[in-house]
């Protein structure tokens, strides 16, 4: 079993592209409250050298997570 400790500083890749979406632990997680399970990610877009949140999110599925390593989760995005 994964604790959200143990993803929290893993940076999210997106397959298809290579590049970094973000880090997890600065996401937003919509999680099934019967459940408890982690049903999205909304990752906040940052602009002027990541200081500067903009309005713009992406959200990303669990089901799109397609390997969990040491040090990022590799994301298959549909962009």
């Amino acid at each position: 079993m994964l604790r959200f400790h143990d993803l929290s500083n893993k940076e999210l890749i997106d397959l298809s592209t290579g590049t970094r979406l973000g880090v997890l632990g600065q996401t937003d997680l919509e999680i099934n409250e019967k459940t408890g399970q982690i049903i999205s990610f909304t990752i906040p877009q940052y602009r002027m050298f990541g200081l500067k949140k903009t309005e713009t999110y992406s959200r990303i599925e669990w089901k799109q997570i397609k390997k969990i390593g040491d040090d990022m989760i590799i994301v298959e995005t549909n962009k």
